[in-house]
Parts: structure tokens; sequence; C-alpha cells
């Protein structure tokens, strides 16, 4: 089920947007705070966001900056007691991809609710998140926690092929023939070799070996 994140500070209106979605067969989390909203999103429990500007500690422009530059393309709707169309540019230029002006009517909302998830159901992935780290595929670059990693082309195609089927048991034979697209003496270690390589860059939390069989992403 598609999961809204509404970060709204105002209780009334975040209840009311809340119901709205839910009715309409949406699921909904609700924070009230910048920072809570940003460990959500970057953990990949959100599908769309609906961020409120005027937040405590850290505004809804800000929110929106970090997101954007730690490499998440989650769709993001602003919705602000603003009108200006300064305040409009300046959350357009952070990387929203709607703006919504209070009072709004729920209709118009689920009305851009469903335009943006639509786009982003048309579009492959350029970026794969999963917990604290980020995979931006066209620049090939990679970040945990927010931090830029140099991973080798190798290593880079291999957290990939994880991120691509979190939860998975991926064997040596699949990533064998999907990372290095050659038949190797099955007696081969590459692949345990380049694991232990991304466990030192990403994490050696994030890949679970499965004795026997393979590796999965955790």
């Amino acid at each position: 089920m598609t999961t809204i994140l509404i970060v709204e500070d105002e209780p009334r209106i975040a209840a009311f947007v809340s119901r709205g979605l839910e009715s309409a067969g949406y699921q909904t989390t609700i924070v009230d705070d910048g920072p809570e909203a940003l460990e959500v999103i970057l953990r990949g429990e959100a599908d769309l966001v609906l961020l409120d500007v005027g937040l405590p500690t850290m505004d809804g422009f800000e929110v929106l900056r970090n997101l954007r530059g730690q490499g998440s393309i989650i769709p993001v709707i602003m919705l602000t007691a603003r009108s200006s169309t300064r305040d409009t540019v300046e959350g357009l230029d952070s990387g929203a991809n709607d703006y919504v002006s209070k009072p709004f009517t729920f209709d118009e909302l689920l009305a851009r609710v469903r335009s943006r998830l639509r786009e982003t159901a048309g579009a492959p992935p350029t970026t794969l998140t999963h917990g604290d780290v980020v995979l931006d595929i066209l620049a090939r670059r990679a970040t945990v926690g927010g931090r830029e990693v140099d991973l080798s082309a190798r290593e880079f195609s291999l957290a990939e092929q994880f991120l691509r089927n979190p939860g998975q048991v991926l064997t040596r034979e699949q990533l064998l023939s999907r990372v290095w697209g050659l038949d190797f003496d099955p007696g081969s270690n590459v692949v345990d070799v380049y694991v232990r390589y991304l466990r030192g860059k990403l994490g050696p939390e994030h890949i679970a070996t499965v004795r026997g069989v393979g590796y999965r992403w955790e």
C-alpha cells in the first residue's frame, strides 16, 4: 500500500488530511517536525511527502534541501500558509514537486497527490534508498548517512543489486552473472571479496551471510 508521510505541526490539519487520504485508500504516517521527517524518509518508509513549511526546529525548506542533498527523489508537495511568489519559487527551487497554499480543499490536494504518484510510477527510479544508504544510479554516486563513499564500478554494481532486491537472498551465481557477466569458476571467491569491501564502506550490518547460499541485504 502507498504510504504518505504528513509533516505538519498543527494536529487539526494533520488529522484532517490523514483521514481523507486513508478514506482514499492510502496509508499515512504523521510527524510534527523536520528532523523526525528526515529519518522516516531516509529509512525508505514513505512514497510521497506532504511537507509543511512552518515547522519548529527545522522548517520545510531546510528539510527539503537536506533531503535532496542526500540524493532522495521522493515526491514532495509543500503545504504553506504563505502565498507569496517568493515562497513558491523558494520551495520549487529547493526541490519540491508541487506547492499548495492553505487553506486548500481536500479534493484539490488529493488530485495533486495522485498526479505526483502517477509521475513517479511512470518513471524508472534514478535513486535507490534503503536506510541510510543512497545510490544515485545516473551519477554513480553513493552516500551513507549523507556522507559520500567512494565505490569502484564493481562495488557500485554489487551494491545496486542488493538495494534493488532488499530482503531477498542472492546467490553467488546470481551476483556473478549480474555484476560480472561472466561464467566464473564456481570455486571463485570474487563475490565474497567484494562483499567484504562493501561491508567496509557501507556498514557491516547491511549485508547478511546466508550460509551455503549467498547474501541478503537487511
